[in-house]
């Protein structure tokens, strides 16, 4: 069957070969291919990839922005590289397996990368849609600082004494001097203002639950160690200029990442997956964490 096949398109590209006129132009000339920058080993370094890892270690330069001493400078750094990776093949590393998952992670996140500079290139986010997310970043941010200060202490026990102490009526700003493990004890603990999203989570919900001039009961734990923390005052945020450059980028990197997460969890939904996953994709993310919301006025 393969041989008919091939059989019948070779006579469908006689039989169009016979049918075209002759075309008196001669085809032109493939353009010669471009020598490498240099050779390594007999393996070529391309312009392109000199180019690329150029623009790369100068934040953006063009081959033709650097000086003599700065290309030779890439050139030699690119064939260190190379003569190094050559070697690490000639010892068996490409194929050690935490090597091979390595290489496969990096060629997930450029291909990644990629695609979403080609599927978001045309999608410039309409200020309909800049307005919306400013909106929804508003209503779940909260528009608060804290004025705080805290012990730091090693352990809960160590906590509790303190909060013992301070309930005898030892002075917060006192103790903090002497038995704050954090810098901020020379300044009887004092923290200054900040707001719900720079402070860790069990911090800020132990101050949400206080009044002005009270402080925790029970001992806090965070990533930094135990606190017993008094809340010193709060004031509200003003609501950050919608027009404001700082404003517009963040809302648009927003945007953004929403408009191509949602694509790739239709791929996702379209993709045949074995097992299937536990939790599908339904609907577009939320941004990644750690994305701010909109810079507030100062």
């Amino acid at each position: 069957m393969k041989v008919i096949r091939f059989l019948v398109v070779g006579v469908a590209l006689t039989l169009a070969a016979c049918n075209k006129p002759a075309d008196t132009k001669p085809a032109a000339a493939a353009p010669p291919p471009k020598p490498p920058v240099v050779t390594v080993n007999g393996k070529p370094i391309t312009e392109e990839l000199f180019a690329g890892y150029a623009k790369a270690v100068t934040k953006g330069k063009e081959v033709g922005e650097l000086s003599q001493e700065d290309r030779d400078a890439i050139k030699e750094s690119l064939v260190r590289g190379e003569v190094v990776a050559q070697q690490a093949e000639k010892d068996g590393l490409a194929k050690d397996p935490e090597i091979v998952s390595r290489l496969e992670l990096a060629r997930l996140n450029l291909l990644q990368q990629a695609l979403a500079q080609k599927y978001l290139k045309d999608k410039t986010p309409t200020e309909a849609e800049l307005r919306a997310e400013f909106d929804a970043q508003i209503a779940s941010t909260p528009m608060v600082e804290y004025h705080a200060r805290h012990i730091q202490v090693s352990s809960p026990d160590v906590a509790q004494k303190v909060i013992e102490r301070l309930g005898k009526g030892e002075n917060f700003a006192t103790l903090a001097k002497s038995v704050s493990a954090d810098p901020s004890g020379a300044n009887g603990g004092d923290i200054g203002w900040f707001g719900a999203q720079t402070g860790p989570k069990p911090f800020i919900d132990a101050l949400q639950t206080l009044k002005k001039g009270e402080y925790t009961k029970t001992p806090v734990q965070s990533e930094y160690g135990w606190h017993v923390i008094q809340l010193l005052g709060t004031r509200d945020l003003p609501l950050p200029p919608f027009d404001a450059p700082q404003v517009q980028d963040q809302l648009k990197g927003i945007v953004m990442r929403k408009k191509f997460q949602s694509y790739a969890d239709g791929l996702v939904k379209t993709a045949k997956v074995e097992p299937p996953l536990k939790n599908a994709p339904s609907a577009p993310a939320a941004p990644p964490t750690g994305a701010a919301p909109p810079a507030p006025a100062r």
